[in-house]
């Protein structure tokens, strides 16, 4: 895809209170293996039918397995107010996940210091039934240990709401409520739940 062609495409208009620079963000794309194929911006790549890109989970665990969740807040372009792990996002072209993650989490929940370990990736493609807009991503999924306790500090630009959660209890919740969670929330918990700790 060429500059022209992103330039283009970038959007007009914005869903009230979105940021436009983070629509406007540089994402890599990326191919089944996920090698960079190209960069693209964050509302093109979310663009129907959606480009494969680059993104990443961080999930986020106290010392008793629960889980932090964050319901996304409601400007969000893409499953505003569902239920979702700590922080997601897109590292810029040629950032390392775990710096972008770690920034993320920083300006998400005001959560610093904490020491992320890549999971593994999911790889997921989701339209928005509401906003139309689709998550087509090569997700690296990431994990850290937070205290219960800790202070959060969320932007309630990004962040309606927060809870701990027994990951072990999702499924049956989302199965309950399917609209109340994020779709790729599933899959990035049992990467986690998959894995020896």
């Amino acid at each position: 895809m060429s500059e022209e062609t992103v330039a283009t495409r970038l959007p007009e208009v914005l869903l009230p209170g979105a940021a436009p620079d983070r629509e406007q963000q540089l994402v890599e794309l990326v191919d089944e293996q996920g090698d960079t194929v190209g960069v693209v911006t964050v509302e093109v790549a979310h663009t129907s039918p959606g480009l494969a890109h680059r993104a990443f989970s961080v999930l986020l665990l106290d010392g008793a397995g629960r889980m932090l969740l964050q319901q996304r807040a409601a400007v969000k372009t893409r499953f505003p107010l569902r239920w979702a792990n700590a922080c997601c996002g897109h590292p810029a072209p040629a950032q390392t996940v775990t710096e972008a993650a770690a920034a993320r989490l920083s300006e998400e929940l005001g959560v610093t210091g904490v020491e992320l370990t890549p999971l593994g990736v999911h790889r997921y493609r989701a339209e928005d039934p509401v906003t139309g807009r689709v998550e087509h991503e090569h997700d690296h999924v990431l994990l850290g240990r937070l205290a219960a306790d800790a202070k959060l500090d969320a932007d309630p630009a990004e962040v309606a709401d927060t809870r701990w959660a027994d990951p072990a209890s999702l499924p049956a919740a989302a199965e309950a409520d399917p609209g109340a969670y994020a779709p790729w929330l599933l899959g990035v918990t049992r990467l986690m739940l998959e894995r020896p700790m």
